[in-house]
């Protein structure tokens, strides 16, 4: 390369911009580890409360640390009555996820210390947003069928208390156990696009909040956090397990993204999945619906054999969520309830050895040209 012409990492591809302590994903023996412990063993036996723990405090917690830390974020559950004022108030039309990042900047408002990036002011916050996201979730799903609210529940665990906040009920022990191992599945995940989007905003010394609301942003698209809703929409267009062959033939001569396939990182496999695949395989017994996992392994088994392309994490959550009732679009920021323990974590190590995030760019346009008066253009 001339030194006019530098090499452009489109995607940022292989660029190593900082360093970590909070995750390390190792595509090459398909594993990933939250501060050191492999994921699979923190979804079999952790809750995600003893996981968001770990992702903030380094290490995972004492039996009385993990009771102080349940009490405080049951206690923070609830939200102002002008935040429930709001919620109401929003178009029922509007993508769950565009709720939930008003829900978030609203929150920021509330803040009296809104510029405080003092490392225990910003783990409470993230706390408080741990507590207050599920909330407004749920809130703003019942506020779309014109359902009343239901207030967080003390008494419940995380999971537990989504569910009773969203439907009123609590489900099967295996269902909630699901649900919460696909949060820990989902809590981080090194420097993926919303995450470094949540610390180039903290490295302009802004505020928790304004990290959070522009990583939910980023989150949404399809090609992100969005492509869990998208494997459902898919699984359902395809319908019946019989039409899943000629379905994805089709799909790859028009050379359409399979949702659900593939990763920047991982080549071999989604090191998540399988534990994702195990208990969703759980909720689709309990359910007694085999079907969207039957079409499932038809199109796994067809992409690896055709293009070498394997699963990740969104194909198996994705029915997983449909099958626990959960309407399609609420996907996402459910995703967007996990995440801000990663998502968090990271603003506060980049507050704690913080460089303004800065790229140079290659510039293709026109040279330097003399500008000339309307009349003589």
């Amino acid at each position: 390369m001339s030194q006019e012409t530098p090499e452009i990492k489109k995607g940022l591809v292989g660029v190593v911009v900082d360093e970590t302590s909070v995750s390390k994903v190792m595509p090459d023996i398909n594993a990933l580890v939250y501060r050191g412990y492999p994921v699979q063993e923190l979804a079999d036996k952790c809750s995600f409360e003893e996981v968001a723990y770990l992702i903030w405090n380094d290490d995972l917690p004492t039996s009385s640390q993990l009771e102080v830390f349940e009490k405080q974020e049951r206690a923070n559950r609830d939200l102002s009555p002008e935040l429930w004022d709001v919620i109401s108030k929003m178009p029922k039309t509007a993508h769950p996820m565009d709720a939930v990042r008003t829900g978030v900047s609203f929150l920021g408002l509330e803040d009296e210390r809104i510029w405080d990036n003092s490392p225990a002011t910003d783990q409470n916050k993230a706390l408080l947003l741990m507590a207050k996201i599920p909330t407004i979730t749920a809130a703003f799903y019942r506020h779309r069928k014109g359902e009343k609210p239901i207030k967080p529940d003390s008494s419940k665990s995380f999971s537990e208390n989504f569910f009773h906040m969203t439907f009123g009920e609590v489900p099967h022990a295996d269902v909630v156990k699901a649900f919460d191992a696909s949060l820990v599945l989902y809590a981080e995940h090194s420097f993926n696009a919303s995450t470094f989007t949540a610390r180039v905003v903290a490295s302009t010394t802004s505020d928790m909040y304004s990290s959070i609301t522009a990583a939910i942003g980023a989150l949404k698209g399809p090609l992100h956090g969005g492509a869990n809703e998208q494997v459902m929409h898919v699984l359902q267009e395809i319908g019946e397990v019989s039409k899943a062959k000629a379905w994805l033939d089709k799909a790859l001569a028009e050379k359409r993204k399979i949702m659900g396939f593939g990763h920047r990182v991982y080549r071999k496999g989604d090191s998540r999945a399988p534990t994702m695949n195990k208990y969703g395989l759980k909720v689709a017994a309990i359910m007694g619906e085999s079907k969207w996992h039957d079409i499932s392994e038809v199109l796994e088994k067809e992409m690896i054999e055709k293009k070498g392309i394997y699963p990740n994490l969104d194909f198996p959550a994705g029915p997983a969520y449909f099958l626990m009732g959960i309407d399609i679009d609420f996907f996402t920021p459910i995703f967007v309830m996990s995440r801000i323990t990663g998502w968090s974590a990271h603003v506060m190590e980049q507050t704690a050895a913080n460089r303004i995030i800065r790229p140079l760019s290659h510039y293709t346009g026109h040279p330097e040209r003399k500008f000339k008066p309307i009349d003589a253009r």
